[in-house]
């Protein structure tokens, strides 16, 4: 694992940076989850070995540094992410984005548009967050009752029934996943969806199969998205079907070149 340091303070995220010939690609991961945690397995797949793989923990989760003086909205996780391709100099690169990374990536991608090859989303938030949402039932409380008790609660509540999420939620900062949570309730400007339509290289949007019938389906091939389906898995797919998973990017890598 390697550390960047993000800012004046000596913040840093860490991340893994496995070796490949073929263009790099950027894995942002979602609410309350680690690239170190959700991406191994994926990366590791014969589909995408040969592609240099970047895992990142964003600031306040997984194994990056948590500070509670920091704002942690979409915009924040940008700028330093912007930095860090910057620092990393990559010209060409791919980004890889899950749920709530996917807002992260898409201001990123716009931020980079010389230099991304391709977007690629899983079940992203295109929208800002709706009641049902994990991220607007956090994003809409009390951020001390949250930090102070709720956080706690949720932990709890998830440890039989979703046990990996729970775990990885577990060592996020209480206060990082109020106020991402906060960011997607507010949404962005343009919004995240117009951002994406917006893109001029290839995109792709990939469901777990078992998250299916999505109206937002349809809505994405009328924009021209590619559409990939991870089979026998659902919102969790690089969880329940890595493989499947590492497959539907490469075929969205494939069709950005044409293939």
């Amino acid at each position: 694992m390697k550390e960047y340091i993000i800012d004046n303070e000596s913040n840093k995220i860490r991340y893994h940076d496995l070796q490949g010939k073929d263009t790099p690609i950027l894995f942002i991961h979602g609410l309350g989850c680690a690239g170190s945690f959700d991406y191994p397995e994926v990366a590791a797949q014969t589909d995408l070995i040969e592609h240099r793989r970047i895992l990142i923990d964003l600031l306040g989760s997984g194994f990056s540094d948590k500070p509670d003086n920091y704002l942690y909205t979409v915009k924040d996780h940008l700028n330093y992410l912007y930095k860090f391709v910057q620092d990393l100099r990559l010209n060409k690169f791919i980004i890889y984005a899950h749920s709530l990374g996917g807002p992260i990536a898409l201001e990123l991608a716009c931020k980079c548009k010389e230099n991304v090859e391709t977007i690629i989303l899983s079940e992203a938030n295109l929208d800002k967050s709706s009641q049902g949402s994990s991220s607007y039932e956090f994003g809409t409380c009390n951020e001390d009752d949250f930090v102070n008790n709720i956080f706690d609660e949720v932990v709890n509540e998830n440890t039989i029934e979703n046990s990996m999420w729970a775990a990885t939620l577990s060592v996020c900062s209480p206060t990082a996943i109020s106020r991402i949570s906060k960011s997607a309730v507010d949404g962005g400007n343009p919004s995240w969806r117009e951002i994406l339509y917006s893109l001029k290289c290839k995109r792709t949007f990939i469901f777990g199969e078992n998250s299916l019938p999505d109206d937002d389906k349809i809505e994405l091939e009328k924009q021209n998205i590619n559409i990939e389906i991870v089979k026998s898995a659902g919102h969790s797919m690089a969880w329940e079907n890595p493989k499947g998973l590492a497959e539907a990017i490469k075929k969205g890598i494939l069709y950005a070149q044409g293939l």
